[in-house]
């Protein structure tokens, strides 16, 4: 008997767990992959793929980083959340600072005085007063007002390993003498800036405080090698303050100044980048001291100090990075104004309103994109992209090109934000190649034919799941000079029929081809066919639809083209050393200027002869006479009109096949508000809101668990169990009756 007890146990038991579970399951989801305590969180979900290499502002230059730097570090501007064009406004200054002109007597010149005359930009830079840092040991004081953890030896060094095994933390106010001490930060040997090269060669003495640095770096290398037997990299701290920079002064406690060599209008937008963010002594000394970076990662690399809305409290960038609400950050009011179309979006509904409006920020690794995926349509990411493989699942493209969520995503409340990047990927022909470069009428109409025949409205549409539009030229919409509708035609290319532009026909490439004395693709004079080379770069089998792509393209003209792929270093130096015909290439602004683009063609920058971003080579004495007045003149009529002419001379010598600028989507939940994709700035964090109550109830909703098949199951169970415990009660009565009969 007991073994029928042990078997209706354990028919008990498993009713009890379904039991068990079916309670849960009214409330709970199982799948929920963060902590119960979270629930109901003003908490932010989101998702990172690269690990972020550093933290240090004077160092990161990536999207993957700036998207942390951005919410901790305050450069003294920023860009405008809402409007567009991009609109640099202030972050930490009072204003805009407007450069003040001097000619080499030191005598002010107008604003629109020619660049040749200006020898001088003085920037005056105004702080607020009254911002402070977010907590941290760096500012910790004792009793006395001696700071705490500034002078530390090395064995109380060792036995710390994470930020938090400093228990006490201080603050202090942010003063101009923290962006100053940031700026020689740019030349120091031991940071290695990116940015140093080209800022030495505006900020006057950058290069000389650099030379000076490196001489006392080498100097202190060799002490530190013949005390130690090697250089281990504990090098003692270099105090900045005690280095001069003839460039750049602390005026007084709140402005600072700063010289650049001639006329340099583009400056205004590297101070609203984390390279020109403010870094306090106190900071760069306490990660200075000997042992800090001994396997420990004590550094600003990985635990950055800012004055911003968010500090990071969880640093883990194989899994999960965290931001929290800094206590010390002063608050911002979200803007009163955007773009047309803001206010009817919603954008404007919390216009006035003091930001950050969201408290914690918990970024989870996803090295997958299906993984990610899923996720998000959980509830469990607030916000997502959309990978081509999910594409189809998420967005319908009309007719007309226009993109709309379909009726899955609708029912779950989830929105779409698109937006053009400021970015352009074009085909380009190399002017130093005999057959497709120079000015020639010959060479003019090839490149025209060709730049008609190739449908990069097609290529969107196939490889891009139609995200992107095709360009008209250089600029992409977004930065100044850009024109839209009619008004930014390109003639040479498309015809504008019923109020859009249409490509022309190839037929109207095929004649501009005889023109260039290839009729039906065959040199006139000697009847050989005309064959073209792309170089590219070999990665893999997945290149051979957009290679096949590309030879129909030209096969439509009856020119052959030959795909010369080859490694991404090698591919790069063919391009250096003009030793190509047509390649691929992009270009993403790094401010957004028109100056950041029309340099793309300047001949003074050409690849191979000066090493310059021109990879064309592309060489036109007007375009660059233009430039030359365009690049140093405030955004209006007249610059409008310098690129206007610009731009016709380009289009109409076709050094790209102008492609196409990508265009992002977002999509996003019900409950997520504010999101404008922003190009050029990653700081607008601080403007989302959440509601949090909403989330959970759709979490709940979309993630409740299916219990069915455990009541099957154990129903099943329960069925075989009975079955079991019958079989074996026959068995004992089927052996107790023979006794009996024997008896």
């Amino acid at each position: 008997m007991r073994r029928a007890a042990a078997l209706v146990a354990i028919v008990t038991g498993a009713a009890a767990v379904v039991g068990a579970l079916a309670s849960a399951g009214c409330t709970d989801a199982w799948n929920d992959p963060y902590p119960a305590s979270e629930r109901g969180s003003n908490t932010l979900y989101s998702s990172f793929v690269e690990r972020p290499k550093t933290l240090d502002p004077a160092r990161s230059y990536t999207s993957d980083e700036w998207g942390f730097t951005a919410q901790i570090y305050e450069p003294p501007l920023q860009y405008h959340y809402l409007q567009r064009p991009y609109t640099l406004v202030p972050l930490t200054a009072r204003e805009v600072p407007v450069p003040r002109l001097l000619d080499t007597e030191g005598r002010e010149l107008p604003a629109d005085a020619p660049a040749e005359r200006v020898a001088t930009s003085v920037y005056e830079i105004r702080i607020q007063p009254g911002i402070r840092y977010q907590p941290h040991p760096a500012f910790a004081m004792d009793g006395a007002g001696r700071p705490l953890y500034l002078d530390l030896p090395e064995s109380a060094i060792r036995t710390k390993y994470r930020l938090e095994d400093f228990p006490q933390t201080g603050s202090r106010e942010l003063v101009a003498a923290d962006y100053v001490y940031q700026i020689k930060r740019l030349a120091h040997p031991r940071v290695v800036s990116p940015i140093f090269g080209h800022m030495s060669e505006y900020i006057i003495g950058l290069k000389d405080l650099g030379d000076r640095l490196q001489a006392e770096n080498k100097r202190l290398v060799a002490s530190h090698e013949a005390r130690f037997g090697r250089t281990d990299g504990n090098l003692p701290w270099l105090d900045l303050r005690d280095y001069a920079l003839s460039g750049v002064e602390v005026v007084d406690r709140y402005t600072y100044r700063i010289r650049i060599k001639g006329k340099y209008p583009q400056f205004g937008y590297w101070l609203a980048m984390p390279f020109f963010a403010p870094m306090p002594f106190e900071a760069d000394r306490f990660y200075a001291q000997r042992g800090m970076s001994d396997g420990r990662n004590l550094n600003l690399d990985w635990y950055p100090v800012g004055t911003g809305p968010y500090m990071l409290v969880e640093h883990n960038p194989n899994a999960r990075m965290v931001l929290a609400r800094n206590p010390n950050f002063r608050g911002e009011p979200y803007p009163s104004e955007g773009a047309p179309g803001d206010a009817a979006a919603g954008l404007l509904a919390d216009a006035g309103r003091t930001a950050p409006f969201i408290d914690r920020v918990v970024y989870t690794r996803e090295k997958e994109g299906i993984p990610y995926w899923n996720k998000f349509l959980q509830g469990y990411y607030d916000e997502s992209g959309i990978g081509s493989d999910n594409f189809d699942q998420a967005v319908r493209l009309s007719l007309e090109g226009e993109a709309r969520l379909t009726p899955e995503m609708q029912a779950q409340g989830i929105w779409l934000r698109t937006s053009i990047g400021t970015s352009t990927f074009y085909l380009a022909f190399n002017f130093l190649d005999p057959v497709v470069g120079g000015l020639s009428d010959r060479a003019r109409k090839l490149r025209q034919a060709v730049s008609i025949a190739i449908d990069w409205e097609e290529y969107i549409s196939i490889f891009a799941n139609g995200r992107g539009i095709a360009g008209m030229g250089p600029l992409p919409p977004g930065i100044f000079g850009h024109r839209e509708g009619r008004e930014g035609l390109n003639p040479v290319v498309y015809d504008w029929v019923d109020g859009r532009p249409k490509r022309k026909s190839i037929d109207v490439a095929k004649r501009l081809l005889a023109e260039a004395g290839f009729p039906d693709g065959r040199e006139a004079a000697t009847g050989r066919p005309l064959v073209l080379y792309l170089d590219t770069v070999a990665r893999g089998p997945g290149d051979k639809p957009r290679l096949d792509w590309y030879r129909r393209q030209f096969a439509k003209l009856d020119i052959q083209l030959e795909i010369r792929a080859t490694d991404w270093n090698r591919f790069q130096e063919k391009i250096r050393t003009g030793n190509t015909q047509l390649f691929f290439l992009g270009w993403n602004a790094d401010y957004p200027d028109p100056e950041n683009f029309m340099f793309l063609l300047n001949g003074p920058q050409a690849r191979a002869k000066t090493g310059g971003e021109n990879a064309a080579n592309y060489q036109n004495p007007e375009y660059d006479r233009l430039f030359e007045q365009m690049k140093n003149i405030a955004n209006g009529p007249e610059r409008q009109a310098i690129i206007d002419r610009m731009v016709a001379i380009a289009r109409a010598d076709a050094p790209w096949a102008w492609g196409f600028h990508p265009k992002d989507y977002i999509l996003g939940h019900a409950w997520l508000h504010n999101v404008k994709p922003n190009q050029m700035a990653r700081n607008g964090l601080k403007f989302y809101r959440i509601d949090a109550a909403l989330r959970e109830a759709k979490r709940a909703e979309w993630n409740r668990p299916v219990l069915w098949p455990l009541a099957v199951l154990a129903a099943a169970l329960g069925a075989v169990v009975l079955l079991g415990v019958r079989a074996y009660r026959r068995r004992e009565r089927m052996a107790a009756r023979p006794a009996q009969r024997a008896a």
